[in-house]
């Protein structure tokens, strides 16, 4: 059957690769220029931190080996305090485990070239939705030539967090949106390459430098350099407005990266500042007389950066959308409701895990009692492998669904408080026995 997607992001790319693959024609519509002739936009990127989750997407479109080609491999945070101190924190219990930074722009281009590669793709750049009938399901376009007027029976909106198709769904009865924005925003900034043509800190980490209410982060690129991403109260954006008061907050906040941004200044001035949203809404399917609609990553369930999972989660979408169409022997009207059903439970819980996250990165990463905790996790992991696995490991470097990722977490605290509590009473009564021994 025939498929329109509407946006050519990384979601919308992925899926025509997987839909692709099964037989059905699909045609992209995407409202911006092709980005492999016009080049990614800047300053709104955000770094891509790519794990297990997405790889396995991946590797079913046999597209992991081209997109790894790209990026380099982050096995854990390097902390910067503001003495200029550092503290590495592996993200495995064992060291090896990596997540993978790729720029987004990047992988977009690749996930481009390989959904046009395969055949009964068509890509239509510089289409952006006007309206969208859920009923027949004719989609009106404006193009540079005009409007311009489609029509298809199974149609699925992955533009994204301010998504058209979502908007044409939101006037339906019974539609529950929810947008949540955070009191943050976030500006991107870059460290270049050494002088040298060498990476300017370790590239074989997420750079982290937390300050309690805010944060920055760095994460390498090919190129050797670093994009930066600061994560600020937005009154703190509103309040520098001159290239003295960039230079001279850095200076007090972030001293060993100033002495990396030659460009700081002018970045930080002419960058944009984005936004961070969560968004939650229901239902992400609607069937009408002719056509039925549907939402899939971002348009779905844009969550905040944090945990590293917009992208991976997305491409988790097209994974169980993929299986769903293979349980139903590719009948739409009834894989489409049930991938609803398997994702948008697992979708709300990463959207918690990952404002949950946002706290830790920003205020704990640097405590003593947070990396004690952190060593205390890993050795427990070596003790018991396969028994105890962290959090963060079960959703960075696993596939096992959000839900039952925080269910595991539950009963792995449970126990871990039951056996301490075991260990604190024998202790206490060999400490009883010991002191009536010596009275006897």
């Amino acid at each position: 059957m025939e498929v329109s997607i509407v946006g050519a992001g990384l979601v919308g790319c992925l899926l025509a690769c997987f839909l692709a693959r099964r037989g059905h024609p699909v045609t992209l519509y995407e409202r911006r220029p092709d980005p492999r002739g016009s080049g990614a936009e800047r300053g709104r990127s955000i770094n891509l931190a790519l794990s297990e989750r997405g790889l396995d997407a991946l590797r079913r479109v046999d597209l992991s080996g081209a997109v790894l080609a790209e990026a380099l491999p982050m096995p854990g945070r390097m902390m910067h305090d503001v003495g200029g101190g550092l503290t590495f924190q592996p993200y495995s219990a064992d060291g090896r485990r990596a997540i993978n930074s790729i720029g987004r722009g990047d992988l977009n281009r690749t996930l481009l070239d390989a959904a046009a590669g395969l055949p009964g793709v068509r890509l239509c750049f510089r289409h952006r939705l006007l309206t969208l009938d859920v009923d027949t399901g004719r989609m009106v376009f404006d193009t540079p030539e005009g409007t311009v007027t489609e029509e298809a029976r199974v149609i699925i909106g992955a533009d994204g967090a301010f998504s058209a198709v979502r908007g044409a769904l939101q006037s339906l009865p019974g539609f529950d949106l929810a947008q949540e924005f955070l009191d943050y925003g976030y500006k991107e900034l870059t460290i270049p390459p050494r002088a040298d043509g060498d990476f300017a800190m370790d590239p074989g980490a997420l750079h982290i430098w937390p300050r309690g209410r805010s944060m920055m982060i760095a994460l390498p690129n090919p190129d050797r350099s670093f994009t930066c991403t600061l994560f600020w109260p937005k009154a703190d954006f509103e309040r520098l407005t001159t290239a003295e008061d960039v230079t001279g907050l850095f200076a007090g906040r972030y001293p060993d990266a100033l002495a990396l941004m030659p460009g700081l200044a002018g970045d930080y001035l002419r960058n944009p500042t984005g936004h961070l949203v969560t968004i939650r809404c229901a239902p992400w399917v609607v069937t009408g007389a002719s056509a039925v609609t549907a939402l899939a990553g971002d348009a779905a369930h844009a969550i905040l950066p944090f945990y590293g999972q917009g992208a991976n989660c997305g491409f988790e979408d097209c994974v169980e959308l993929d299986r769903c169409l293979a349980e139903t022997g590719d009948d739409f009207a009834a894989a489409l409701p049930l991938y609803q059903a398997r994702r948008k439970r697992n979708a709300d819980t990463i959207a918690d895990l990952a404002r949950a996250n946002f706290v830790e990165m920003r205020d704990k990463v640097g405590s003593r009692m947070f990396l004690a905790r952190k060593r205390a996790e890993h050795a427990l992991e070596r003790l018991l492998p396969g028994r105890f696995v962290s959090q963060y490991e079960l959703v960075s470097f696993s596939t096992v669904p959000y839900v039952e990722v925080v269910r595991r977490i539950s009963r792995q605290r449970r126990w871990a408080a039951a056996a301490g509590a075991g260990i604190t009473a024998a202790t206490a009564l060999a400490a009883i026995r010991g002191v009536r021994s010596r009275h006897k």
